[in-house]
């Protein structure tokens, strides 16, 4: 019961801050596109966040504009008189052109409405990245600072990365930071590792196509993970302990005599043993402890261990909110550039799509069990900019077609006929809606898997 009620919290603390995230950011967005449309005294009918087919959560009218909140969590919209979107009321468009409605405006007005969400994402996510960093700084975990080693999977084992390892190196480049390896492997389609082995430097040879596994087993777990001792911090008031107690400072050395030294040892010892009791081995100070404890059916045996980066030793540098200006902004573009490469290699087929697309599932699965506001703030700015990226393309439905037909407009001095802007918002829905079907149902996929 106890587990059940953690999985619960878990979950919804995960959904609390998604819908927080999500709603901090289509209500930002569609404030680009509704500002931009009163200054040029356009009439805004409706102001939603979220979709509301035939009903919606909550609505009040205020002058011109009806404000509500939907019931389908997929984004947001304003409807602007005079304008095909995604409401697709076409009996407006059978009248003549009124002064309020948006077709009535010229072209670079629309221009700017139709890009003001756009912009405020990426200003977003600019003042984010800005304050993430005065606020808590830059906390990085240093790969000298990994005095175990690496524990490599059977994925990063089959390229000859051994236990004990160190990774100091990527195509002979120096690397300091142990949190972002994976990710540079991936974007810099990395040829060779640099291994730290025994006080000797190896050079591992990246086979072609690696970056695609890569990926698909980041859904899971990393494939290098650095190695700690199990050391006790707090106990759970689920756990069940005989013949003594578990204290905060405990380092666990052995299941049933099975002995380990590292936790990932020590995690598969536990999982092997679930619904047992077991057999404690363990040092607290200079004295050998035994002691019996249940390991519960999730493998669990009811106690919380000291984080790896309290046990290794993160670094973390502070800095004044004008250091903080440039810093944020060169993360912003970070971002923006990693986010791009990824696409890349999806269309290039470097990825595969079905290991790296996901829904509102995946996205909300990406926030952690408990609120941990530098984690949601870095999670909002990375969605604001992924946001920004999507509606600029040129697909018809998104900001970014809207925008390319007037800049086409705007060239050729020839207008688009309403007729065809009707055609172009149908099929770039039945896209978008495609893509957003074959991504939940990519979720409900590896759920049941």
């Amino acid at each position: 019961m106890n587990l059940l009620a953690i999985s619960l919290s878990i979950v919804g603390v995960k959904i609390a801050q998604f819908i927080l995230s999500f709603s901090i950011l289509v209500v930002l967005h569609e404030l680009g596109h509704y500002l931009p449309a009163k200054l040029f005294k356009c009439r805004v009918e409706k102001f939603y966040l979220f979709f509301n087919p035939w009903f919606s959560l909550w609505k009040k009218q205020k002058g011109e504009t009806e404000y509500g909140i939907g019931w389908i969590p997929f984004g947001g919209y304003v409807k602007i008189s005079g304008m095909i979107d995604e409401s697709m009321d076409k009996a407006q468009l059978n009248t003549p052109a009124q002064p309020w409605e948006f077709r009535s405006k010229p072209a670079w007005q629309r221009l700017i409405i139709m890009v003001g969400g756009v912009v405020v994402n990426i200003l977003l996510a600019i003042v984010i990245f800005i304050g993430i960093t005065w606020v808590w700084g830059k906390q990085e975990l240093p790969i000298k600072n990994l005095k175990y080693g690496v524990y490599a999977d059977s994925l990063a084992k089959s390229i000859g990365i051994q236990d004990g390892d160190n990774v100091v190196g990527i195509d002979g480049k120096a690397i300091v930071n142990f949190g972002t390896l994976e990710s540079d492997v991936v974007l810099s389609e990395a040829k060779q590792l640099n291994v730290l082995r025994n006080g000797q430097e190896i050079a591992l040879q990246i086979p072609d196509g690696f970056a695609k596994h890569i990926v698909k087993q980041k859904k899971f777990s990393g494939m290098l993970m650095p190695r700690y001792p199990v050391i006790v911090d707090s106990v759970s008031s689920s756990a069940v302990v005989k013949d003594g107690q578990l204290l905060k400072g405990d380092t666990l050395i052995a299941l049933n005599n099975h002995t380990f030294k590292y936790y990932q040892e020590f995690d598969a010892i536990k999982k092997s043993l679930s619904d047992s009791l077991v057999v404690i081995t363990l040092l607290r100070g200079a004295d050998t402890i035994h002691l019996k404890a249940l390991v519960n059916s999730k493998g669990a045996l009811g106690f919380f261990q000291v984080s790896p980066f309290d046990i290794l030793g993160t670094v973390t540098l502070n800095y004044s909110l004008i250091q903080s200006i440039p810093i944020g902004m060169a993360d912003c573009w970070n971002t923006l550039d990693k986010y791009i490469s990824g696409i890349k290699q999806i269309f290039t087929g470097k990825v595969n799509a079905s290991d790296s697309l996901g829904s509102v599932i995946s996205i909300g699965n990406t926030f952690p069990g408990v609120w941990d506001w530098e984690r949601f703030w870095t999670l909002t700015g990375i969605f604001s900019i992924v946001l920004a990226f999507m509606n600029i393309l040129p697909i018809p439905a998104l900001d970014g077609g809207h925008a390319l037909f007037t800049l086409y407009e705007m060239i050729t001095k020839r207008k688009p006929s309403d007729k065809f802007m009707e055609y172009a918002q149908m099929a770039g829905m039945v896209l978008l809606l495609g893509l957003m079907a074959y991504a939940l149902g990519l979720d409900f996929w590896r759920l049941f898997k």
